[in-house]
């Protein structure tokens, strides 16, 4: 059994993750950490949750408790945290912020199953993706896996509202998202180094810009992202590279027609479409943003670390109506 404890309980990602692992067949959750909500029940916050877990939210962190952490962290926070507490070396951490994903002077593994899945299986901290960088990411990597990148890449991509966090700020009140689209961070989002270092994992000659507006969208999860480059090999052999190369990953599908938003949210699943127009490469990818692109793929990271079947309790439907 894997005990787990979450440190940050209380935003829309701990939300989700609770809500997998209560129904996970190979984990107990021992405590949650909320300093600002401890004594108070989880479902005070999360009221979905209600039937599903009677426990409290606690500000006491209890490493002999458990083999596991995730960090639901504010953006920051996590590095923060870890200067001022010592993880004990035998309690495996999964971190969902932006605070371990670049290369450097620490011991995190960049946590995208479909790029590290073995490094992943042996080791004990994780990063884990960002939400836009995993759909940008999974249509790319094949493309990079062959060395066909040999342009600039272009990227648009539109999120639901729960990529912004639980904290409510301007741009996600009701009365302002609601029938509004609007552009943020264009050509400077945070995302763009983590991608930038994947697809140098796999192509290290690629050294062209990528170029990525992204878009609030006035829906509450999810992301769509378009993407597209130069690229001479056929159609046929496109959609070949991309099926080989996510044949032995159980949530990347490669469809037959551009998807929808709503094939997916709810799932751990990206759904990626090809098609060549001239000599270019129109890639889609459609995710959840707080599932594939946070808390499921957090879970899918821990299978992975555990030894478990990569799919083991994530096997969610989509809504679609």
């Amino acid at each position: 059994m894997i005990r787990t404890g979450i440190i940050g309980g209380a935003g829309y990602t701990a939300g989700e993750l609770i809500r997998i692992l209560v129904n996970h067949p190979n984990v107990q959750i021992q405590w949650v950490h909320s300093t600002s909500n401890a004594g108070k029940a989880i479902t005070s916050v999360h009221q979905g949750l209600a039937g599903d877990i009677d426990m409290l939210f606690t500000e006491a962190i209890d490493y002999s408790q458990v083999n596991l952490v995730f960090f639901c962290m504010a953006h920051g926070d996590s590095k923060l945290f870890m200067q001022a507490n010592a993880v004990p070396a035998s309690v495996k951490i999964i971190d969902l912020s932006n605070d371990f994903r670049l290369f450097g002077d620490h011991d995190f593994v960049y946590g995208l199953p479909e790029l590290n899945r073995e490094l992943i299986k042996k080791s004990a901290r994780i990063a884990n993706p960002g939400c836009f960088a995993t759909g940008i990411q999974l249509g790319l990597l094949p493309l990079a896996a062959a060395g066909l990148l040999e342009d600039e890449i272009h990227i648009n991509g539109i999120t639901g509202s729960t990529g912004a966090g639980q904290k409510p700020v301007a741009s996600t009140h009701f009365s302002w998202r609601n029938s509004n689209v609007s552009v943020y961070k264009a050509f400077t989002h945070q995302h763009l180094g983590e991608i930038g270092q994947s697809l140098n994992q796999l192509q290290n000659s690629f050294d062209k810009d990528i170029n990525f507006v992204p878009v609030r969208g006035n829906f509450a999860r999810g992301i769509l992202i378009t993407e597209y480059t130069r690229c001479e090999i056929t159609q046929d052999a496109l959609r070949t590279l991309y099926c080989e190369y996510y044949a032995s990953h159980p949530f990347v599908h490669v469809v037959d027609k551009a998807p929808d938003l709503k094939d997916v949210v709810n799932t751990n699943k990206c759904f990626v479409h090809v098609e060549k127009h001239g000599n270019k490469a129109l890639i889609t990818t459609v995710s959840d943003n707080l599932l594939k692109g946070a808390s499921g793929q957090a879970v899918q990271n821990m299978n992975l670390i555990f030894g478990l079947e990569e799919t083991t309790g994530l096997r969610l439907k989509a809504v679609a109506f």
